[in-house]
């Protein structure tokens, strides 16, 4: 036994090296400009310890950004009143908007849509609609928050909202 957990702490060590590694390497590079190479330089470890842990470096973003967007989800999901869940978002997204921002500026915003809509997704899913609606409307939600937040947050979040609520009810 001991080895084996020796073993999921060594992988862990080596996916925070690495992950750590890669977002700081993106503060100065586009995420098409690096390699696996370069992060694994940056992160002291070898091309196979990327290689037993991820198969490509959007990988590495997808589970840093994943875990986080999910979990405020989750908090807005068992979030009953709709001012404490509106109030829960404008934080959320407020301090998002800023990662957004660099992961537009930086090549990984498309990972950041796919991890937010996959969330929303489950905000719909006991609607009863079929898969293609469930796309259709969390791809949606997402180029409104994403859209809010690029331009500068210039309407109240609650507008917002009364966008979505028409879109999810029409």
């Amino acid at each position: 036994m001991a080895a084996t957990q020796h073993a999921q702490t060594i992988k862990k060590d080596t996916q925070e090296c690495l992950t750590i590694a890669l977002l700081q390497l993106l503060e100065h590079h586009q995420l098409s400009d690096l390699s696996v190479s370069k992060v694994c330089q940056r992160a002291g470890v070898s091309r196979m310890a990327f290689y037993r842990n991820f198969e490509q470096l959007d990988q590495i973003i997808y589970a840093y950004y994943q875990p986080k967007i999910a979990d405020e989800f989750e908090r807005l999901r068992h979030t009953s009143q709709n001012s404490v869940k509106l109030e829960n978002q404008e934080e959320f997204l407020a301090v998002f908007g800023e990662q957004l921002v660099r992961a537009k500026a930086q090549g990984f915003e498309p990972l950041i849509s796919q991890i937010f809509t996959e969330e929303i997704k489950k905000f719909f899913i006991n609607q009863n609609k079929d898969e293609e609606w469930l796309t259709f409307i969390s791809a949606g939600v997402y180029a409104l928050w994403s859209q809010w937040l690029l331009s500068g947050r210039k309407r109240p979040l609650s507008e917002i909202h009364e966008l979505i609520r028409k879109m999810v009810t029409a």
